[in-house]
């Protein structure tokens, strides 16, 4: 597959996400598709009702591109999302605070299709945004009792 072939297949899903059109999400993605990123791990249904919740609880959900590098049938992209918190997300409340995420994701495709995508995410960089103490109360909460967060459920 060429680089330009590679890279638009990997945008094309954040694009997706972004505008929420889940049916082409689902469509861009391999049906043994995996993602793997800051802690989870989740299949294609789970990946997509993942998306749908945090499309839900982030007003205004815009993202950049800075850097996209394409090796073989891998496109590592960095992005800066922006976004404003109104709804309630894995668990924690809406604050609505303006929040700018970073991060990297990388992304394997094969014949148009993401078959598994990495991710990492700034998440010092969000806990200082949206308040420390808060997220730290439930990280520790989470931690020492072991809570363990409900799966993502895709929605249609």
């Amino acid at each position: 597959m060429e680089k330009a072939a590679v890279e638009k297949t990997a945008l094309a899903v954040s694009y997706a996400i972004l505008e929420g059109r889940w049916n082409d999400l689902a469509g861009l993605l391999d049906d043994n598709f995996t993602y793997t990123g800051d802690g989870f791990v989740f299949n294609k249904d789970e990946y997509i009702g993942f998306m749908q919740d945090m499309k839900a609880a982030f007003s205004g959900l815009k993202m950049e591109f800075p850097h996209i590098l394409v090796d073989g049938d891998q496109a590592s992209v960095r992005f800066v999302s922006t976004a404003v918190n109104t709804g309630s997300f894995m668990g924690a409340p809406a604050n609505k605070k303006h929040l700018e995420v970073h991060g990297i994701f990388i992304r394997k495709v094969k014949d148009g299709k993401v078959m598994q995508e990495w991710q990492t995410t700034d998440l010092l960089g969000v806990m200082k945004q949206i308040g420390f103490g808060a997220l730290m109360g439930y990280s520790v909460f989470v931690g020492l009792f072991n809570v363990k967060q409900k799966r993502p459920v895709r929605k249609f």
